[in-house]
């Protein structure tokens, strides 16, 4: 399964794993919307293999529940508190466009 999530997490710029009746995951989706980024959101709960992608989710974040995970660039960057915390120092914009998700 460790394979499929990484292979996943660098279809695009900006990945998102969630469940489909989480808050958080909502949030950070909405927030991605307002910066214009395209994400590709994928929604664990609707998904055959679901539950073992959230278990390798959670090996690599080191808690549970692993959703959001958020990965800029093919790289893992965390959940809802972590892309906020970089958001609102100013981060995530220079780091969405040095992975090519914005261009403003």
């Amino acid at each position: 399964m460790a394979e499929r999530v990484s292979r996943l997490s660098t279809e695009k710029a900006v990945v998102i794993f969630t469940t489909s009746q989480c808050p958080m995951c909502h949030t950070v989706s909405s927030l991605f919307y307002e910066l214009v980024v395209c994400t590709a959101v994928h929604e664990l709960d609707k998904d055959p293999c679901g539950r073992e992608m959230e278990r390798e989710l959670a090996r690599r974040l080191g808690r549970a529940p692993p959703v959001p995970a958020i990965f800029i660039g093919g790289k893992l960057v965390g959940s809802t508190d972590k892309i906020m915390s970089l958001h609102l120092a100013g981060k995530l914009v220079p780091m969405l466009k040095g992975a090519g998700a914005i261009w403003l």
